[in-house]
C-alpha cells in the first residue's frame, strides 16, 4: 500500500508542471524539501529550532555568489552552499545542543539572527536589495536551466534525493534511536547511547538538507534574499511541519504545499495574508492535533480494524 502510494506521488510529480505553474510547483519543493528537514529534527528528535532560516538563507547566498561572480556550474554551486550550510550547521548544533526546550530554541534563534544581521552588513550579499541575477546555467554543460520545464525536473531530482535520504534516515536503526531520545532521553542515555552525539549528527543532517533546499531554491528564482534568513521564515517552516502532521514521512511536504498554496492565492490581500494564515493555521491544530496527514494516518488505521 505504501509503496503504491508513493509511486502514485512520484507519478504525479511528473505530470505536476503540466497540471500547474512549473515556478509555483518548484517553489512548493523547495519548501517542502526545508520542512522535511526540519521535521527530521523536531518530528523525530524533539528539537524544536527557531533558526533553520539560517541554513536555506546562507546556502542561498553562498550558491547564488558562487554562480554569479565566480561562475561556478550550477551543480558546484548547490554543492558550496549546502556544505556551507552542514558546517554552520555543526558550529551551531555543537553549542545549541548543551542545552534543550525553550534554551535550546532561543539559542538557534540568536544564532539565526546573527546570519541575518551578517547578510545586511556584508557588501557581497547585496544587503537590502539581496543578491540579483543569479544565473540558472547548464546541467553537466548539456541540460540548459533557463527554461521552466528542465530546471523543474532537476529541482524535483534533488526533492526526490533529499526526501529518500530522509526516509532511509527515519528508517533505519538511527531513527530509531533518535526516537527513543525524542520519548525519553533519560532512557536512551541510561541504555548507553550517546545521546548529544545522536542530537549532532541529526542537528547537522537537518541543517545540510536545508541548505540543499535553500540552495536550490536561490538558482530557481535567481535571487538570494533577506527573506530566507529572516526569523519568519523560521516560524514559517514550524507552521508547515505542524499544519502537515510532525512526525510523518508526507506530512512537511503537505504542509508546504498548502502553506505556499495560500500566500499565493491570497497575495493580493497584502499584509492580510500573515493574519488569515494564521487564523487557518489555529483552526487546523484544534481540529487536526496530530496533523493533517497524521489525523489521515489515525482514521486510515481505524478504519483497518
Amino acid at each position: 500500500m505504501k509503496r503504491a502510494g508513493y509511486a502514485a506521488l512520484v507519478v504525479l510529480g511528473l505530470v505536476a508542471p503540466f497540471i500547474v505553474y512549473p515556478a509555483f510547483a518548484m517553489n512548493v519543493l523547495c519548501f517542502a524539501l526545508f520542512a522535511s528537514a526540519f521535521n527530521l529534527l523536531l518530528g523525530y528528535t524533539g528539537l524544536l529550532s527557531f533558526g533553520h532560516a539560517a541554513y536555506l538563507g546562507a546556502a542561498g547566498y553562498v550558491t547564488g555568489y558562487a554562480c554569479k561572480i565566480w561562475g561556478w556550474p550550477s551543480l558546484l554551486g548547490i554543492l558550496l552552499g549546502t556544505l556551507v550550510a552542514t558546517a554552520l550547521g555543526f558550529i551551531i548544533g555543537s553549542l545549541a545542543i548543551r542545552r534543550s526546550g525553550v534554551y535550546f530554541a532561543m539559542i538557534t534563534m540568536s544564532f539565526a539572527q546573527l546570519v541575518f544581521f551578517l547578510a545586511i552588513q556584508f557588501p557581497w550579499t547585496g544587503g537590502e536589495d539581496g543578491l540579483q541575477g543569479v544565473p540558472r546555467g547548464t546541467l553537466f554543460g548539456a541540460i540548459h536551466l533557463h527554461d521552466n520545464l528542465p530546471m523543474y525536473y532537476f529541482v524535483y531530482a534533488v526533492f526526490l534525493g533529499g526526501f529518500v535520504l530522509i526516509h532511509r534516515t527515519i528508517h533505519s536503526p538511527f531513527g530509531h534511536v533518535l526516537r527513543s531520545i525524542r520519548e525519553n532521553e533519560a532512557r536512551a542515555l541510561s541504555l548507553g547511547y550517546d545521546v548529544d552525539r545522536y542530537k549532532l549528527v541529526a542537528f547537522v543532517l537537518s541543517a545540510g538538507l536545508s541548505g540543499l533546499a535553500g540552495a536550490t531554491k536561490s538558482l530557481v528564482f535567481q535571487l538570494a534574499s533577506l527573506t530566507d534568513v529572516h526569523w519568519h521564515m523560521s516560524g514559517e517552516v514550524v507552521l508547515m511541519t505542524l499544519l502537515g502532521g510532525m512526525g510523518t514521512v508526507l506530512g512537511p511536504s503537505v504542509g508546504a504545499l498548502l502553506v505556499v498554496a495560500l500566500q499565493n492565492e491570497l497575495s493580493s490581500l497584502g499584509s492580510w495574508v500573515p493574519v488569515i494564515t494564521g487564523a487557518i493555521f489555529v483552526v487546523c491544530v484544534l481540529a487536526f492535533r496530530r496533523g493533517i496527514v497524521g489525523e489521515l494516518q489515525a482514521l486510515l488505521r481505524l478504519l483497518t480494524r
